[in-house]
């Protein structure tokens, strides 16, 4: 089975793959054929989160291939590592699941831009100090500058990530601010992984 996602921009290549999935026999080899890193990323990371094997080669100045095995579903997966691991001791988790934060901007609120980039600086922190962490965080739009390098909140961010919480930022986004290559802290997603995780969420959080 193969797919042409030349020229698609994320996350129609990620889409076309998941759909493609469904009706796949196990062991079947899926071909995806892209033109950027960002939509690599996003197809291995879908395979990833799905239990699939999946391997990715490039194949010309801007082609890259992403090749994915239909296979065990990430539920069974899941389960599986559930039970090889319920002998192991729990460990204290301080997230409060479906709670979503979502930074789309590097300032906070309107107004003067320096005291909104201080706020945001500030709740990024305070974030850090809740008795509950988010599950996830998501960056997206000017949000991308705050996971990459030159960011003042890379390392409570990596606090973050460091306990737990899944730290998100839009691979279109960082392409479109020539970011793709800086990214700091957590990892690339697309915007169907976004909307997944917003309408999901039993809180979202966004200051």
């Amino acid at each position: 089975m193969k797919i042409d996602a030349r020229g698609k921009q994320c996350p129609l290549p990620v889409i076309e793959a998941k759909n493609a999935l469904k009706d796949a026999p196990e062991g079947e080899i899926m071909e995806i054929l892209v033109d950027n890193e960002i939509a690599v990323q996003n197809l291995l990371k879908m395979a990833d989160h799905k239990g699939l094997t999946s391997s990715s080669t490039k194949t010309g100045d801007r082609e890259y291939l992403v090749k994915i095995v239909a296979g065990a579903s990430g539920e069974e997966a899941l389960k599986k590592l559930e039970e090889e691991t319920s002998l192991e001791p729990e460990k204290k988790d301080e997230r409060r699941r479906g709670m979503v934060a979502v930074i789309s901007a590097d300032h906070m609120g309107e107004g003067d831009p320096v005291l909104g980039h201080l706020l945001l600086k500030g709740f990024l922190y305070a974030l850090t100090q809740q008795e509950e962490l988010p599950q996830t965080v998501l960056f997206y739009n000017g949000g991308a500058f705050l996971t990459t390098e030159g960011s003042e909140s890379l390392e409570d961010l990596r606090f973050l990530e460091e306990s737990g919480v899944e730290i998100l930022t839009c691979g279109t986004c960082l392409n479109h601010y020539g970011l793709a290559d800086k990214l700091a802290v957590g990892q690339v997603t697309n915007m169907y992984e976004i909307a997944e995780r917003m309408t999901h969420a039993s809180l979202i959080v966004k200051p």
